[in-house]
């Protein structure tokens, strides 16, 4: 067998320089579109995808999901140890689960993907830039989000699995880092300048004015999601004084590596399991272990309300731990939790680990419309558009939206994981050449995220005659100046076209957005009607088909209708949001 070098990532530091070389490339994340140069002339293969296999993926995420909830338990008990404290598995839940479920997910995935090339592949050398081992431990939950999709802390993370399970079966070669190279484990602070000096100001202000109005006892909201005058509203509704608060940035620390010296179970040699328990405590936030106290005080006096009412956020409850920190302490005093779903697909694929954890933490969760018989998920309508109305221009063109996943899998649902991306975008291209030249010109492309996909180059490379938008405008503001919206992924854009009634057309590979039973039903409405598509080819045919009276086929009872009815499920805007979010609050209080 012919002697192969493993390159884990796309840090061209650990490629070694003889480029003749032969090399086994763990997966297309190393391969930048950018550096196609680099990687080109290279004697190389691509290690097949473990989580091509869907069924696989499927299995592994319930497997994960079993082992999270026996570590989630371990964990709580040792940070109740360590703290010297005596809180409840789901005060801890509410605090480390996300980082907990995320880090394991994505620590499997890792672990897989190196012990199938080695047993299979069998390549002999290594390069793993030379570091401090902390170097990559994250402050916080925010700060974790920022650093397990980018190429430093996946190299540092392949690193330490194979010293751990395969040093003896691969040689590893070390390289040395110039100075200056080191990675912080703490944030930088930005410089502030006179937007960020005024935006302070008047953060004070209102905070002041907060505390004036505040009781001790109240409703509180923050980061609901709901419109500022919608929000204003109901909390007059609920008899308060309507405020606005602000969550303070989470204190930093430096880690201690003599409190990291613990795993949490016994070995067993060569598992998953022994991968999670050795590194849970190399990679736990400096937030939940050595910076905890300093948290839990900086909590303790927040100017927040003593003994609220209630507690509702929409996305507080995941990334930021100033404020789990401080919720998990109310609702252990009594205080219910209260979640509002912020986007699309909650409800519709087939396993979710966010969603199964905001379900599982919260008192009640609000949904866009769905509940499928959960006890405590009650349907309101959709939080962030409801009072917004939006119209679209018969004569303009088309919007097209696309997304982009980490080329590193991160945590997981019913999308396109890692390399599956590459053929979501094989998809869009299809789509594209299947227009007429006519209207293929008049579709403008929007992109946000790009996790390292180089999708404006990828684009720029193409036979294709579009427009491409990296403005950063609204949503709204495109859609007002087109004729038909065109959604490609399962998230939140094609429920607000829908709820805007804006004619749209969405189009996605089902095997990679996998839906639940109860879900099947709404979307097969849609395709009746010809909005959904399973393929870019019917996609295109169709929307070529209505191209020139849009309007015709979009006010047709037939779609209306369908429209209708997927939208009461997913994305209810009626008259009735108001009164049934303000009859949540008055049930729990």
């Amino acid at each position: 067998m012919v002697a192969r070098t493993l390159i884990t990532t796309a840090d061209e530091r650990t490629w070694p320089e003889d480029k003749k070389q032969p090399i086994i490339f763990l997966g297309e994340w190393c391969k930048r579109y950018t550096r196609k140069f680099a990687w080109q002339q290279l004697n190389a293969e691509v290690e097949p995808y473990h989580w091509d296999d869907r069924n696989k993926l499927y299995k592994d995420y319930q497997y994960i999901d079993g082992l999270y909830e026996e570590l989630i338990i371990e964990l709580s008990e040792k940070l109740n140890q360590i703290h010297s404290a005596d809180h409840s598995i789901r005060y801890w839940r509410i605090i480390i689960g996300p980082w907990l479920g995320y880090f394991l997910q994505t620590l499997f995935d890792r672990w897989v993907m190196l012990k199938q090339v080695i047993e299979k592949s069998k390549p002999v050398d290594c390069y793993l830039l030379e570091r401090d081992s902390m170097s990559i431990v994250s402050n916080d939950m925010s700060h974790f989000l920022k650093l397990f999709v980018n190429d430093d802390w996946n190299e540092a993370v392949y690193g330490q699995l194979l010293e751990l399970f395969w040093k003896d079966k691969i040689n590893i070669k070390r390289v040395r880092l110039k100075a200056g190279c080191l990675v912080e484990n703490y944030y930088v602070d930005k410089k502030t300048n006179v937007t960020s000096k005024v935006k302070k100001s008047i953060k004070k202000l209102i905070l002041k004015f907060n505390i004036f109005f505040s009781k001790s006892n109240e409703n509180f909201f923050i980061i609901s999601y709901l419109p500022k005058i919608v929000e204003f509203k109901l909390q007059i509704r609920l008899g308060q004084f309507p405020k606005i608060w602000s969550i303070p940035e989470t204190p930093r620390i430096r880690f201690n590596i003599e409190q990291r010296q613990w795993r949490l179970r016994k070995k067993k040699y060569g598992s998953f399991e022994d991968a999670a328990s050795n590194l849970i405590s190399q990679h736990i936030p400096i937030a939940y272990l050595e910076g905890y106290s300093k948290l839990f005080t900086a909590a303790s006096q927040l100017p927040w309300p003593k003994e609220p009412k209630s507690i509702f956020t929409s996305n507080a409850h995941m990334s930021n731990d100033l404020f789990k920190v401080w919720a998990a302490s109310k609702v252990e005093l009594g205080s219910p939790l209260i979640i509002g779903q912020h986007g699309g697909n909650y409800g519709m694929g087939v396993f979710s680990f966010s969603e199964d954890h905001e379900i599982t933490i919260a008192d009640k969760w609000l949904s866009w419309g769905w509940s499928y018989n959960k006890t405590n998920v009650t349907p309101v309508g959709n939080l962030k558009i409801f009072d917004e109305r939006v119209s679209c221009d018969p004569n303009g063109g088309a919007l097209m939206v696309e997304m982009a996943v980490p080329r590193y899998s991160y945590h997981l649902y019913s999308v396109p994981v890692s390399s599956q991306w590459l053929d979501y975008f094989e998809d869009q291209k299809t789509f594209l050449k299947c227009l007429p030249l006519t209207i293929q010109k008049q579709v403008t492309l929007r992109f946000k995220e790009d996790y390292g996909w180089d999708q404006i180059e990828r684009w720029k490379s193409q036979d294709l005659d579009i427009k491409i938008d990296f403005s950063g405008k609204k949503m709204r503001e495109l859609i007002s100046k087109s004729r038909i919206f065109i959604s490609t992924y399962n998230a939140t854009t094609y429920l607000e076209s829908l709820s805007w009634n804006v004619p749209t057309i969405i189009f996605w590979n089902p095997d990679y957005w996998e839906m639940n039973k109860e879900t099947e039903q709404y979307f097969e409405l849609l395709s009746k009607v010809g909005i959904f598509h399973k393929t870019p080819e019917g996609a295109a045919q169709h929307m070529s088909h209505v191209w020139n009276n849009v309007s015709e086929w979009w006010e047709s009872n037939e779609v209306q209708n369908a429209r209708n009815k997927f939208n009461k499920q997913f994305s209810n805007v009626d008259n009735h949001v108001m009164d049934r979010l303000e009859e949540v609050f008055h049930k729990v209080n």
